[in-house]
């Protein structure tokens, strides 16, 4: 079937294309997705790949299934997004969502700008076949906030490495093919690929609770609580010593529960009042965030917070600006 399939494609049946390739789309836009961590570069990546499989089919020699021919066309045009001169981080706002608010003195500046949340309904019904038998990561570690942060550290070719073979359990030989290199090339950036992942991961890890489980329904109604009332001392609580806050496109961390009740203590006394309405990304809690306006009664959005979790602890809170609320199908204000 697929054989007459692409014997359709190549005759020119673009509907026959689309059907070919429908099955793929959502696990392809995510792939696009950890190369690039920007969910608007991973749409234009998946339309153009979709556009150079159109045009390849005819160097299509059917000795792999589409899929993996279809992965293959979507991380080399990763690689030419990520090669690109004109690529440049998305500052936008460095934030609606910040500016209205003085923030005290950061711990560091960090090095990823390039990074947006990515909607778990984009991950609902995704095709998601078993990955080769040397896959390093399960399927939702590896669209976590964490993973995405520490692949965009990672040189264009080590990221395409790590994800085909410890993400998408590909054999050695077939990345090579893939990358049009040597099995050589492909072990030596892999090796180096895992040090720098290695060094990015958090020390005795633990594993977070399961999505929408009993144990993460109480860690997030605890937050929501603590948080609407900005209450700082009951958001401290439910935090790691070692918790980490973000706030992309802004390259500035708040490391350790210090800093981060500094943060959090200044942000609630210049605006005391905020409304938090979940969602969920990166298969992770989320809230619209949202400030009251005293003279309107109107709630007014300041961003969006994705909560990394551990046992029972939050491990890192990202903040990011109102230019991604849309993707969640969150307003920019809510009614009084």
């Amino acid at each position: 079937m697929t054989a007459e399939l692409i014997a359709r494609c190549r005759a020119g049946d673009a509907d026959t294309f689309r059907e070919l390739v429908e099955p793929f789309r959502r696990e392809l836009m995510s792939h696009c997705y950890r190369f690039l961590g920007s969910i608007h570069d991973a749409e234009d990546a998946l339309q153009e790949t979709l556009l150079d499989a159109w045009k390849g089919l005819g160097a299509f020699e059917a000795r792999s299934s589409v899929r993996t021919w279809l992965y293959r066309v979507a991380t080399n045009r990763c690689l030419k997004i990520l090669r690109s001169a004109g690529r440049r981080p998305r500052m936008a706002s460095s934030g609606e969502s910040s500016a209205r608010f003085e923030l005290p003195e950061p711990s560091a500046h960090g090095e990823v700008v390039w990074l947006e949340p990515y909607p778990d309904v984009l991950l609902e019904g995704l095709s998601d076949p078993a990955p080769g038998p040397e896959a390093r990561y399960e399927s939702t570690q590896a669209i976590s906030l964490a993973f995405v942060t520490a692949v965009q550290l990672l040189p264009p070719r080590q990221r395409a490495v790590l994800i085909l073979r410890d993400v998408l359990g590909y054999r050695a030989a077939d990345v090579a093919e893939f990358l049009d290199t040597t099995e050589g090339s492909v072990t030596s950036a892999l090796k180096r690929a895992r040090a720098a992942m290695q060094q990015r991961a958090p020390r005795d890890a633990q594993q977070p609770p399961s999505p929408d489980s009993p144990a993460e329904r109480l860690l997030v109604e605890r937050f929501t609580r603590a948080f609407e009332r900005c209450d700082v001392d009951g958001v401290v609580a439910l935090l790691a010593d070692d918790v980490r806050l973000t706030m992309p496109p802004l390259p500035v961390e708040y490391l350790g529960r210090e800093a981060v009740t500094r943060f959090q203590a200044a942000v609630f006394a210049q605006a005391p009042r905020y409304r938090l309405v979940a969602t969920r990304a990166n298969g992770q809690p989320a809230f619209g965030v949202y400030l009251l306006d005293a003279r309107t009664s109107a709630w007014h959005a300041t961003g969006l917070m994705v909560l990394t979790l551990a046992a029972d602890r939050i491990t890192a809170l990202t903040r990011f600006d109102n230019s991604i609320l849309a993707r969640f199908g969150l307003p920019r204000t809510l009614p009084g």
